[in-house]
């Protein structure tokens, strides 16, 4: 079980006088206490309700929202808590987490009290994480005290780390300027991911064959995730300017006296003026694109308001309309008189995603599966929901197993070395490292176990640093383990794999669609794809499935049923196409009032729309 430290910190019963009392001491003096006592760490890996997690969320989400949404707004109107929902919620899912791991304790169970928090402990700190960009906040044990009404009168709202990260940031708040060469475009698409790039492109690349001109704004901040120079002319890429996500600085109106006003989270009186001024701290820190300041997000909003008026575009093109960025361009395309439209990127599952919201006015989804969760995160009064396929998928057709299995070979076996017989892919996501490591011990524990000759490739996930795999790769005995350049990535060398193993990348989606044999790893509960609920994979919750699943691989690929496929994802190798045909259909003829669900946007099916063989 993976513990989520919090620092060198324990949590004693101080002592009684009217009630119970609980304190954070450092964790040298827990062996000198003969109370019932406990480490955050330990307190933290206690299992809570992952369904009662969710529900205490929502209503700690209902209760800020009516206190403090109207707190701050941009210029364009775009209410904070709307625009940062997404590091909202994440860091409200933090706080809900710890007080439930509280009640899980038995001994706070049966007397609880107030908490005496730790002096001199900053409120807000951050995770460990893998991710090369992503800041991982969460609130402390001192800052769950502060919350409970404790006094903190030394203790500073942002950790060392955070105030640091604050200083090294620029408060300018100066307008920045557009450039000055700006044309009339039908299309402007956003992206600040690789995967966002690799969805919306081939979108482009088939809006420019139909003479349809684009505007692609690359707002990544991470030099990994930019987007690659555009082969086809009538594709205009512009970065955003340089200083743009460098912003920090106080955000005033989210500062509220203490006045009283709780909202209660089981047996906790959560006071909100404290909790939104503890949330002030993500909205006051720079965190890249992922997380803007709020500073950030006005300037972004008056940069992007100057690119639509001089661009005067019909559609918005998104692949995440939910996180900070999104949200403001769907609120700012609304503005403007554009359409919106969403080509969703990733896997969705009901408990994925951090604020279950589409903005968009046309969402394009890949499955059957995924229209009624579409229809129920759907905003937008009049959103329209499209089952279109994955635009980034088109290519698998053309894909070369040969080579990739080459490629695979030469990362197992340098100089000429042997090559395992068997590899294995397993496409990574950028979890904590005791997360990483849990998973690693299921896959490495059994392939050692399997039938057969294994080795194990793994593919870091776009935003991961592949040193997060270092001591994996140097474990003593096992079968070979190498690490896949982090610009191939899974996608970049699956069709080349004898098994691929994930939790719930969307690459599993990709080799169901190859034939590859997929494995859904994880512990009991765990969260995946559900890709093994359609028959396209082998859920695995301990070394022994994980040796089974292998044991049972044959050679080459295997053929699945179309409708088990198409649940999934509906794959005919034409997604950019028919997107793009939904894209200029909607300029030119309106809004289609007659159904809100639209499988193939009005194109008629045909022979060639059982796509091409992935042999």
């Amino acid at each position: 079980m993976s513990i989520r430290s919090a620092g060198g910190l324990g949590l004693v019963l101080s002592g009684f006088t009217d009630r119970p009392r609980w304190a954070l001491v450092g964790s040298a003096a827990l062996d000198h206490v003969k109370t019932d006592r406990i480490r955050t760490g330990e307190l933290e890996a206690l299992p809570v309700d992952r369904q009662e997690l969710g529900d205490l969320v929502e209503n700690v989400m209902d209760a800020l929202e009516h206190y403090g949404s109207s707190l701050a707004s941009t210029p364009g109107g775009a209410g904070w808590l709307y625009a940062q929902h997404v590091p909202v919620r994440r860091f409200v899912a933090e706080i809900v987490r710890k007080l439930l791991s509280l009640d899980a304790w038995e001994p706070f169970a049966s007397t609880p009290g107030p908490l005496a928090l730790a002096p001199y402990e900053g409120l807000v700190g951050l995770r460990t994480s893998s991710s090369r960009e992503y800041l991982a906040y969460t609130v402390t044990w001192s800052g769950i005290a502060y919350l409970l009404g404790a006094a903190a009168p030394h203790n500073p709202t942002r950790s060392a780390q955070l105030r640091n990260r604050s200083r090294a940031s620029t408060a300018n708040a100066n307008p920045i300027p557009l450039p000055s060469d700006l044309r009339q475009r039908d299309v402007v698409a956003l992206s600040w991911t690789s995967r966002h790039t690799a969805t919306l492109m081939p979108v482009l690349v088939e809006l420019e064959r139909d003479e349809r001109t684009s505007l692609l704004l690359d707002l990544a901040t991470d030099p990994a995730e930019r987007c690659p120079a555009p082969t086809a002319g009538g594709i205009d890429l512009r970065s955003a300017p340089r200083d743009l996500f460098t912003l920090s600085g106080t955000t005033k109106n989210l500062h509220p006296p203490d006045d009283g006003q709780l909202v209660r989270v089981k047996g906790h009186d959560l006071q909100l003026p404290r909790l939104v001024r503890v949330l002030s701290v993500l909205l006051e820190t720079n965190g890249g694109c992922t997380q803007p300041s709020w500073r950030t997000l006005v300037q972004a909003e008056r940069w992007l308001d100057g690119v639509l008026a001089a661009t005067r575009p019909h559609t918005v093109l998104l692949s995440n309309d939910t996180s900070p960025l999104g949200a403001l361009a769907a609120h700012a395309a609304e503005r403007h008189g554009a359409n919106s439209v969403h080509v969703q990127h990733g896997a969705w599952t009901a408990e994925s995603v951090a604020w279950p919201a589409l903005h968009s006015r046309d969402i394009i989804v890949m499955g059957e599966r995924d229209l009624a969760l579409g229809r129920a995160w759907a905003r937008h009064p009049e959103a329209e929901v499209h089952v279109l396929g994955q635009p980034r998928f088109d290519v698998l057709a053309g894909l070369s197993r040969q080579a990739q299995r080459r490629y695979l070979k030469k990362l197992l076996a340098p100089g000429g070395r042997r090559a395992p017989t068997r590899i294995a892919v397993w496409a990574c996501q950028p979890f904590s490292p005791d997360h990483l490591k849990s998973h690693a011990d299921l896959l490495l524990d059994g392939l050692a176990e399997a039938d057969g000759d294994w080795g194990l490739v793994i593919a870091p996930h776009p935003a991961q640093g592949a040193d997060a795999f270092t001591t994996l790769v140097k474990r003593d005995g096992g079968p070979p383990v190498a690490v896949a350049d982090p610009r191939v990535g899974a996608r970049g060398c699956l069709a080349g794999a004898d098994a691929l193993a994930s939790a719930y990348s969307t690459c599993g989606i990709e080799a169901a669609l190859l034939g590859i044999p997929v494995l859904e790893i994880g512990p009991p509960g765990e969260r995946t794809l559900g890709l093994a609920g359609h028959g396209l994979a082998t859920r695995c919750e301990a070394t022994g499935d994980v040796a089974e699943a292998l044991s049972g691989v044959r050679g080459g690929p295997t053929p699945i049923p179309r409708a088990a496929l198409d649940a999934v994802c509906r794959w005919r190798g034409d997604s950019a196409a028919r997107i793009a045909r939904l894209i200029t259909d909607r300029a030119t003829s309106g809004p289609r009032a007659d159904d809100s669900t639209h499988h193939d946007a009005g194109v008629t099916a045909s022979p060639e729309d059982e796509g091409a063989s992935v042999r």
